[in-house]
C-alpha cells in the first residue's frame, strides 16, 4: 500500500517528467517550424500544429485512445461526416429507386471502408454498419406510404401474419419501427446484402 506521502511525492514526480517533456516536444515543434518557415519557404498551419497527447489530436480522420495499450481509433469527426452523407443518401430514397439508393450507398461505403477500415476498434464499424440498415428500413417504410402496401410488402419478404398486419397498422414512426421485429425478419441483413449493401466490418 502506497502512504498518502510516497503517493504525492510520485505524483509529483510524474508532473515534472510530464513538465519535461512537454517542453523538450515545444522546443523540437518550435525548431521544426523555425526550418519550414525560414529555410523552405513554407506555411504552417498554426491551427493544426499543437504539442499535445496523441488521443487529443487528430491526423487524417484518425485520433488514438488513451491507457497502456493505445489503439488506433476513427476521429469523431469523420464518424459525423459518414452519418451525414448517409443520411443525405437515405433522405433521398423516397424519390429514387432502391437500386440507385443501393448503389450511391455501396460506392461510399467501399470507399470509407478502404481508409477506415484498418482502424483498431471493429465495433465501430458493426455500429455504423447496423446504423445504416435501420436507415435504409425507415427509408423504405416511408416509401410504402400505406398501411396496405407496408402490409403487403411485409407479407412478401416473408414476414407472416398477425405480425405483417399488426406492424403495418402501427402509429409509430418511421425510426422507431426500423427496430421492429417485423422489419428485423424481412428486410434482413441478408436481404440487404442481396442488394449489394456491403458490410464495413466482415463479419457483421
Amino acid at each position: 500500500m502506497v502512504m498518502p506521502a510516497r503517493r504525492a511525492a510520485l505524483r509529483q514526480t510524474c508532473q515534472t517528467a510530464f513538465d519535461a517533456i512537454g517542453w523538450s516536444a515545444r522546443r523540437v515543434m518550435e525548431s521544426v517550424t523555425r526550418f519550414i518557415t525560414e529555410e523552405l519557404k513554407l506555411k504552417v498551419n498554426e491551427a493544426k500544429s499543437a504539442v499535445a497527447r496523441p488521443q487529443e489530436r487528430k491526423f487524417l480522420g484518425f485520433s488514438f485512445t488513451a491507457g497502456p495499450e493505445v489503439k488506433r481509433v476513427i476521429a469523431p469527426k469523420a464518424v459525423d461526416r459518414f452519418k451525414r452523407r448517409i443520411r443525405e443518401i437515405t433522405r433521398r430514397a423516397k424519390g429514387v429507386s432502391m437500386g440507385t439508393t443501393m448503389e450511391e450507398l455501396a460506392s461510399y461505403m467501399r470507399g470509407w471502408r478502404s481508409y477506415f477500415g484498418f482502424c483498431e476498434t471493429p465495433e465501430v464499424l458493426i455500429g455504423l454498419t447496423r446504423w445504416v440498415r435501420l436507415r435504409l428500413r425507415a427509408a423504405l417504410w416511408r416509401q410504402w406510404k400505406t398501411p396496405r402496401r407496408r402490409r403487403a410488402a411485409l407479407l412478401e419478404l416473408g414476414v407472416r401474419e398477425p405480425l405483417a398486419s399488426n406492424t403495418a397498422g402501427s402509429g409509430r414512426g418511421p425510426w422507431y419501427l426500423a427496430k421492429a421485429k417485423a422489419l428485423s425478419v424481412g428486410l434482413s441483413n441478408a436481404y440487404f446484402k442481396s442488394l449489394g449493401l456491403p458490410s464495413l466490418f466482415e463479419e457483421c
